[in-house]
């Protein structure tokens, strides 16, 4: 018996627990919102998203089995110092800065704003996200079970809750397909890339890794090449998979886009589902939505709890868990709107350097072990990456703009890709001649 070689259905359980790791409630919102705004070229945004977030989520997967088996591994291409800096970055953002706060938030807006009538207002958002990250806390001391027995039935729910929401929007339109809104006008595939940065399935991606390949090891693969290859094939279809799931809701989005303004991405999907469906079918999302949004506050407490315990064995992991549960229900309250008006911009300046990083790992053995071409090639995109995210905040920068608008692709929210090209064969001419 090959031990080594895995079986189509194996395949597809590990594509299926790649999904389900991906997908969770946020998810579900930026979509209809990006359709909302791109109107008839919702194909194109949604494509955009699609890329920069399955795609680098795939990426980053695989950079991670390249360079070794954790997210530090990948960090260390730089330094020691570096690796625990990264790695402490990434899981605050898809812990208490942004991800777990937002599980609350969503939760609120999509399973109790729809049968509140505009009535409670902050004390009523106080009160389910006190429960809601109190649940989270009380939970996390032992919460592979519950995550497991509700992960099985709660993907195949939100599943088929945008299949029936999406075949209803096919066969009776809940409305107009109108003209797209902004930059969706003139640039639909490459904004949409950029708001596929919400999702942070990118870096949810490299925290995430050692799970996949612990799977791939449990079910007897050793080699490297072929736990590469098995991460690779399951991370396709995983994404194929969201892919489809996005292009549904970006569709139902669409139909939003003639005579109807909503802030967020939460409002729009109620709406359509409320009209087309009526209370009891927000009743029946709202509920998938809950559960789905308390199993990934769970995941994400419990996984930031274990990092930072591991980093600093003198903080107890309850202590931390305390923290992070406060701090997120703090977070949660700015409202939906708001949290992602300041997410983008941050998102944006963060995100270049570590998709440099991922890219570079594949060519590792071109360049070999020297941190600085490495270092050099992040340095060069985070600035470029700055002036992204100040652009995206609506700050003005003024003539500068002009300078910035020479850099190619930078018009295209990717003018940092140029920049970090550059810095990784500064560093590499700079190695060679230190070397002489």
């Amino acid at each position: 018996m090959n031990h080594e070689k895995l079986s189509a259905g194996k395949i597809i359980s590990l594509s299926l627990m790649l999904f389900a790791m991906f997908f969770g409630a946020g998810n579900m919102i930026f979509p209809p919102m990006l359709g909302h705004l791109s109107g008839y070229k919702f194909f194109e945004g949604t494509l955009g998203f699609v890329v920069s977030d399955a795609g680098l989520s795939v990426l980053g997967i695989a950079a991670i089995v390249l360079v070794g088996s954790k997210l530090d591994d990948l960090g260390k291409l730089i330094g020691p110092r570096f690796a625990i800096f990264m790695g402490a970055l990434i899981y605050l953002l898809i812990g208490p800065f942004f991800a777990m706060p937002r599980t609350g938030t969503v939760a609120y807006e999509m399973a109790v704003i729809p049968f509140t009538h505009g009535e409670g207002g902050i004390w009523a958002s106080l009160a389910f996200t006190a429960a809601f990250f109190g649940l989270t806390y009380v939970l996390c001391r032992n919460p592979n079970k519950l995550v497991d027995i509700v992960g099985k039935f709660l993907t195949p729910v939100l599943l088929l809750s945008i299949a029936v929401i999406f075949l209803v929007c096919v066969f009776h339109p809940f409305g107009e397909v109108g003209e797209p809104q902004g930059e969706y006008a003139e640039i639909p595939f490459f904004k949409g890339l950029i708001e596929g940065y919400l999702a942070l399935d990118g870096f949810a991606a490299l925290a995430f890794a050692i799970v996949v390949i612990n799977s791939i090891r449990d079910m007897g693969v050793k080699k490297p090449e072929r736990i590469a290859k098995y991460t690779l094939i399951a991370g396709i279809l995983a994404g194929a998979a969201l892919g489809l799931v996005y292009l549904a809701l970006g569709f139902v989005g669409s139909q939003t886009s003639v005579g109807m303004s909503f802030d967020n991405g939460g409002q729009v999907l109620t709406a359509v589902v409320e009209g087309q469906l009526g209370r009891f079918g927000n009743l029946v999302l709202g509920l998938a939505v809950l559960m789905a949004c308390l199993t990934t506050s769970i995941g994400l407490a419990s996984s930031f709890s274990d990092y930072f315990h591991d980093l600093r064995p003198d903080w107890s992991y309850r202590r931390i868990l305390t923290a992070v549960c406060l701090f997120s229900f703090a977070v949660s309250n700015v409202g939906l709107t708001t949290m992602l008006q300041f997410t983008l911009p941050a998102l944006v300046m963060v995100y270049p350097p570590v998709i440099t990083l991922v890219l570079l790992s594949f060519i590792k053995r071109y360049i070999g072990s020297s941190p600085l071409p490495y270092a050099m090639a992040m340095v060069f995109s985070f600035v470029i990456g700055i002036f992204d995210g100040l652009k995206n905040a609506g700050l003005s920068l003024g003539a500068f703009e002009k300078v910035l608008d020479v850099i190619p692709f930078y018009s295209l929210g990717l003018g940092w890709m140029i920049p970090a090209a550059a810095g990784a064969v500064i560093g590499l001419i700079i190695r060679k001649a230190a070397a002489r």
